[in-house]
């Protein structure tokens, strides 16, 4: 039966690239797939991983309709056996609703990959609308890790290493820069909710791909670590940093 899979995560656990290799098992099988993303960090009508790892999609506008368009793509004679829709956070809660209608009434299975939580651990409404929808949702077992080692389970917004609760929910800005002023981090749920990042704490390096912010909202303050929040080890004090840690499970919803 074909079936409406929603695949969620913090940023940097591996979304993108679990989508390019659906794509590629499927494909090297024979098999034909249409791809769809919004905002990817490679450009428009690219879906990318942060491996390296490109393929070519369609870019989602705010109007289209994906049932519309694949049955206009079907009628025209042309093929699909499957759709793959990455960073589906950014889709209106209609368009994930065309998405139910596409398996329901044309019989494909639709993958689809994105952040469940806004920088302020708020639903976006394209999630919230695939975890009602979905006939599965699956948690990415390849752990994102907070600064602190524990597993990161928030995205946070920050501005010059400090992180902020309010702005505009979605960010988009051009990704080629080193390092911005504005940028994203995951953090573990106990240092989002001290708006500690790993900057303010002192623990090495924030994530490589940060926005550029076209507007946004005032900086919060975030606190710095006192003397239950330890700072990282500073270079030469023979700490070690702690390991990274994998989930060997998988965390599955039940049908809807």
């Amino acid at each position: 039966m074909p079936e409406l899979v929603f695949f969620s995560g913090t940023m940097d656990c591996g979304k993108s690239t679990l989508a390019l290799q659906i794509e590629h098992n499927r494909s090297a099988r024979g098999l034909q797939g249409m791809i769809f993303t919004r905002n990817d960090r490679a450009g428009e009508g690219l879906l990318s991983s942060r491996l390296g790892l490109v393929a070519e999609a369609v870019e989602v506008a705010e109007d289209l309709d994906f049932h519309a368009h694949l049955v206009k793509h079907l009628t025209a004679g042309g093929r699909t056996d499957y759709v793959i829709v990455d960073e589906a956070q950014f889709l209106s809660p209609e368009q994930v609703e065309q998405l139910a209608r596409v398996v329901d009434d044309l019989g494909l299975d639709v993958y689809a990959f994105g952040i469940a939580t806004d920088f302020r651990t708020r639903l976006f409404p394209g999630s919230q609308r695939l975890m009602e929808l979905a006939d599965r949702t699956e948690t990415l077992q390849v752990e994102s890790l907070c600064w602190c080692g524990a597993r990161a389970t928030h995205n946070a917004r920050t501005v010059g290493g400090r992180m902020v609760v309010e702005g505009a929910q979605v960010v988009v800005g051009d990704v080629g820069e080193a390092r911005a002023e504005v940028g994203y981090e995951v953090l573990c749920r106990r240092h989002h909710r001290r708006r500690l990042t790993a900057a303010a704490a002192g623990a090495g390096a924030l994530s490589p791909d940060v926005l550029p912010v076209d507007g946004g909202g005032p900086a919060g303050g975030a606190p710095r670590p006192g003397p239950s929040e330890p700072s990282a080890p500073a270079p030469g004090s023979g700490r070690a940093a702690p390991p990274p840690r994998f989930s060997a499970g998988r965390a599955r919803s039940g049908s809807h």
